[in-house]
């Protein structure tokens, strides 16, 4: 029944994902409320911190694509700085500058190289102002929105899987603590049962119509439905802690009541018709399907390696020891080729395929897992309708079997056995 459930959890998932976006005060219970499986999901998905940090990752993910998209867009910067320094000449000495050696090397001007050394520091300013464009490749940068793109699909497939699996877990459980209250409910009207029995048996043993015996027994048949009962009180008691836990809550979960839904419904289609349903709804599968786009695009970008890529690039610099300080204008077009970088780029679009195929690999398997599990889930469907079935009939002829003997034994015909 737990995969059955499963299949259920993918049909409800569409309808819970507009649910889980209600406002925060109608996704609270309040205590002795009457809860509903679909309210049940509701406050899964709205504050289970799984589900919340799967949705948070998909949105994180997303803003990559924003990221991919921003190097083929204008990119503009600029630069201004004053330095105080002395200006000295060097003659013709030679050095490599570590970066922050502000002087090139050489005489300045209306001195000679063996002029004296001054240690008055002087004005020196600059500012720059630079612009590039994206013109043209061979699809690298679209090839990286793309896989980017591809990603965040496979981040939202994977966050609807983890609603799923909520669903499916709150389900579950809620027909488990659902079943574990019933149960106790059973065990309850037991020792009802056998008080009564007790109390019987012991009036007739003092008036001499039964034996001894007979007290004795239903003493040991209260004492053990108490037992029983005291273990239903435990397990429903462990069901309403692991629906709490599903619906995202801590020690403060409210008390609360089920509704009662054991219901079951006939079966409609075949195996055939869930599979394609499943291939259709099943996340992970889009995932994979996502993941391997995504290195299909990959490939496009490192093909682009054997072109080259076209930028255009312009910017206004004004360099001076004095104000109003030389301006200088530039503007061009840049042409970037990786001639030869030692075969990596044939190696990157190797790997990347070889990834891509074991994805397509892995979503083989996961179809034929997807089947395994609606083939099975529909079998057990089958198999519980028997069974639910075959219990009808059994209950029924248990009551009436559970009439006569009562019946006899206050007729003095039996033993309270």
């Amino acid at each position: 029944m737990s995969k059955l459930c499963m299949s259920a959890a993918i049909a409800l998932f569409i309808s819970f994902q507009i649910i889980a976006r209600s406002a925060h005060a109608q996704s609270l219970i309040e205590p002795g409320e009457q809860l509903t499986l679909e309210k049940a999901i509701q406050l899964a998905l709205h504050n289970h911190p799984r589900g919340l940090a799967a949705r948070d990752e998909a949105s994180s993910v997303g803003e990559r694509v924003g990221e991919a998209r921003s190097a083929m867009l204008p990119q503009v910067y600029g630069s201004g700085q004053y330095l105080a320094a002395t200006d000295n000449g060097v003659g013709d000495a030679s050095f490599l500058n570590p970066g922050y050696i502000p002087r090139i090397p050489g005489t300045t001007h209306d001195r000679s190289a063996d002029a004296s050394q001054g240690f008055v520091p002087g004005n020196n300013y600059a500012m720059a102002l630079g612009a590039s464009q994206f013109l043209f490749d061979f699809g690298r940068r679209r090839g990286f929105v793309k896989e980017r793109e591809f990603e965040s699909d496979a981040s939202r497939a994977d966050s609807k899987f983890i609603d799923l699996s909520l669903i499916y877990e709150v389900t579950q459980r809620y027909f488990a603590f659902l079943a574990d209250h019933q149960k106790l409910i059973v065990y309850e009207k037991a020792v009802a049962q056998r008080e009564e029995q007790l109390h019987d048996a012991d009036v007739k043993a003092n008036a001499g119509l039964v034996p001894q015996v007979d007290v004795y027994t239903a003493q040991a048949e209260l004492a053990r439905a108490k037992v029983q009962r005291l273990d239903a009180q435990n397990l429903e008691q462990t069901g309403k802690a692991a629906l709490d836990n599903s619906m995202g809550f801590g020690a403060s979960a409210p008390d609360y009541k089920l509704v009662d839904m054991l219901t079951y419904h006939p079966i409609n289609g075949d195996v055939t018709q869930y599979y394609v349903a499943a291939l259709k709804l099943r996340p992970d599968l889009s995932e994979i399907e996502d993941q391997a786009r995504a290195e299909g695009a990959k490939i496009t970008q490192y093909r682009s390696d054997f072109f080259p890529t076209v930028n255009a690039v312009a910017g206004y610099n004004a360099v001076g020891t004095n104000t109003p300080a030389t301006n200088n204008y530039d503007a061009g077009i840049m042409i970037s080729w990786p001639i030869f970088n030692g075969f990596e780029t044939e190696h990157q679009i190797a790997e990347a395929r070889f990834h891509r195929e074991a994805l397509h690999h892995q979503m083989q398997a996961l179809e034929q897992r997807i089947y395994f599990e609606v083939k099975s889930a529909f079998l057990n469907w089958q198999a519980s309708l028997e069974r639910i079935h075959r219990t009808e009939l059994t209950v029924a002829a248990s009551r009436a079997r559970l009439e006569l003997a009562t019946k006899r034994y206050d007729a003095g015909l039996g033993n309270i056995i």
